[in-house]
């Protein structure tokens, strides 16, 4: 079993991998930190907790981070993912309160309580991330890696070749990827491959309980903003969710070790993750860059985690 810290900023596909973190048997969902992305900060605190009470996990500890982006303004995906960050189903308002400590003090919490190493999931900006290697440098050597989504080669979702969540905080992706600690990224290369198709959200509302009713509405807003001609998807790019995939059954993926690196100063490019495919500048390889994913059984997945809440 791995014990991961989700760090988040929910987010209709961050919803879904905190949904595969707390059903698998492989995944000890240690904490629940949370950053400003898709949302404004409160928003995304608040929807963390509203899902922790959506599935009756509120044992985990939440606690939310910093307000903006290390050095440049925050700008969030309201458009994406609608006014309250999770659009399109009803849920529960958050019957228990968050950590009365910031999402670095409870990921440091976490690291010293625990007797392994842990990992860290980053599903949102890594403002989070970084600001814990920057305070507390003493604990990275508790962290067996950090997992995240975000970044591309050769393509964007927010500037045309900028990948939102390196986008929010470029800063932030910079101390992360040049950290020294062992990196996996989902970039929208796979995705982009990971999507769900709209018979396959309906055969969600086949599964009959409270968590999959709920997703079923939440992929159904989710999926509107994709059907945009522009996009060329046949469904809903579920991108969040391969980070706990590829925890779950990295035999899902295929994947390339290789030295990834973020542009923080361009402007054009600004966000850009420089990924080293054909090993031109000798620098260390230190990324495993998930490339494909065998799209059934990531969907399969899904479907049966959603089905535990029966």
């Amino acid at each position: 079993m791995k014990k991961i810290i989700l760090d988040c900023d929910p987010g209709h596909d961050d919803a879904l991998a905190m949904m595969l973190a707390v059903t698998s048997s492989e995944i000890e969902l240690a904490a629940v930190t949370t950053s400003a992305g898709n949302q404004t900060p409160d928003k995304t605190l608040n929807n963390a907790m509203r899902m922790l009470t959506l599935m009756k996990r509120q044992d985990i500890p939440v606690a939310g981070g910093n307000k903006t982006p290390l050095v440049k303004p925050l700008e969030t995906a309201g458009n994406v993912h609608g006014k309250s960050g999770l659009d399109g189903a009803e849920l529960p308002d958050p019957d228990f309160e968050p950590q009365n400590m910031t999402a670095i003090e409870l990921i440091a919490k976490t690291l010293k309580e625990s007797n392994e190493k842990v990992t860290l999931v980053v599903t949102g900006p890594m403002t989070n991330a970084a600001l814990f290697l920057r305070v507390y440098p003493e604990l990275s050597e508790k962290i067996e890696r950090i997992v995240y989504m975000g970044g591309a080669m050769g393509l964007g979702n927010w500037t045309p070749s900028v990948e939102f969540n390196i986008f929010v905080d470029p800063d932030a992706a910079k101390i992360v990827m040049n950290s020294g600690i062992p990196l996996t990224m989902a970039p929208l290369n796979v995705t982009h491959k990971a999507q769900i198709l709209k018979e396959e959200i309906k055969n969600i509302d086949d599964i009959k309980n409270p968590v999959a009713h709920a997703f079923y509405g939440l992929l159904n807003f989710f999926e509107l903003y994709h059907e945009d001609p522009k996009w060329e998807f046949k469904g809903a790019p579920l991108h969040d969710p391969c980070t706990i995939a590829w925890l779950i059954n990295p035999e899902m993926f295929e994947s390339k070790l290789m030295n990834v690196d973020v542009e923080n100063k361009g402007g054009i490019t600004m966000g850009e993750t420089v990924c080293d495919y054909y090993e031109l500048t000798g620098k260390s390889k230190n990324t495993d860059v998930l490339l494909d994913i065998d799209r059934d059984k990531f969907i399969k997945l899904i479907m049966d985690a959603l089905r535990t809440f029966n």
